[in-house]
C-alpha cells in the first residue's frame, strides 16, 4: 500500500496511519507493532522513511522502543500529570455540584503572526476562538479562553456548548497525542474579573495548556480561576 496523498510527506502518512490504528484499538498498550522492514514493504517506501515516522511517534510517547526486542505501543501517561485532561463539568459533577456555562464568544478568526507561530501554521490560517465561563452552583470558577485549529476540528463552530464542554467534544473527535501546560498566578484583566465576578486586584490561578492531535497543534487554551475559590491538586 503506497501513500495516497502526494502532497503529504510519506513519513507523515505512515505516522498518521499508525496513530489512527492505535487509536482504533488495532494495537493496544504493550502490543508490538510490525517491524520497520514489514512497514516499508506495506507502504512501498524505504526503511529510512518508516524509521522517521517511528522516531517521531516514539518522541511523542505514543510508541516505545526496546533494544533487541522491537517497538511497542507505549503506556499513555496523560492522566498521571498534575492537571488531568478532563472536562470541568465532569470535575464539578464529581463533587455532587451543578454545572452550567455561559458562552461569551464563538467565531472563526485568521491566525495572527503570534498565533500562527504557536500553532505552527501560516499567518491567516483559520482558527476558531471560544470564550466560556463555567459556574459551580452558580458561582463562576473558570473563564475558558480557547483557540482551536480548524484543520483538526473543522466542525467546532457548529457545536452546542450549552450541552457539552469544548473539552468533551475535543476528546471525542481529536484524541490526544501530547500536552504541554504551565500554571501561574496573575492579576486578571478587567474583562476577566467581570466575568468571574471578582475584584480586579484578586489574583487568579491561570492554566495555559496546549494539546497536540493528528500530528498538529490542536488547541491552545488559557483557563482563569479565582485564586480564593480554586486550587489544583493531583497525585502520582
Amino acid at each position: 500500500m503506497k501513500p495516497s496523498k502526494p502532497d503529504i510527506p510519506a513519513f507523515q502518512v505512515i505516522k498518521d496511519t499508525l496513530l489512527k490504528e492505535i487509536q482504533a484499538g488495532k494495537w493496544k498498550e504493550g502490543d508490538a507493532i510490525p517491524a520497520e522492514t514489514t512497514l516499508a514493504g506495506q507502504f512501498g517506501v524505504s526503511r529510512m522513511t518508516v524509521n522517521r515516522a517511528i522516531r517521531e511517534l516514539t518522541s511523542e510517547q505514543i510508541l516505545t522502543r526496546i533494544q533487541g526486542s522491537g517497538t511497542y505501543v507505549a503506556q499513555q501517561k496523560y492522566q498521571a500529570t498534575l492537571v488531568e485532561i478532563k472536562s470541568i463539568a465532569e470535575e464539578i459533577r464529581s463533587r455532587g455540584h451543578a454545572h452550567r456555562s455561559e458562552l461569551h464568544e464563538l467565531k472563526a478568526e485568521a491566525a495572527t503572526e503570534l498565533l500562527a507561530a504557536e500553532f505552527q501554521v501560516k499567518a491567516g490560517h483559520p482558527l476558531f476562538h471560544s470564550v466560556i465561563v463555567h459556574f459551580e452552583n452558580e458561582v463562576a470558577i473558570q473563564v475558558e479562553d480557547r483557540w482551536v485549529n480548524s484543520s483538526v476540528t473543522p466542525e467546532y463552530l457548529q457545536q452546542d456548548f450549552s450541552t457539552m464542554t469544548p473539552n468533551e467534544y475535543l476528546v471525542a473527535v481529536a484524541p490526544l497525542q501530547g500536552v504541554d501546560y504551565r500554571i501561574e498566578a496573575v492579576l486578571p484583566t478587567r474583562l476577566i474579573a467581570d466575568m468571574l465576578h471578582i475584584p480586579a486586584k484578586e489574583a487568579c490561578l491561570v492554566l495555559h495548556r496546549k494539546t497536540r492531535s493528528q500530528g498538529m497543534i490542536a488547541t491552545s487554551v488559557t483557563m482563569w480561576h479565582p485564586g480564593k475559590r480554586y486550587q489544583f491538586a493531583g497525585s502520582f
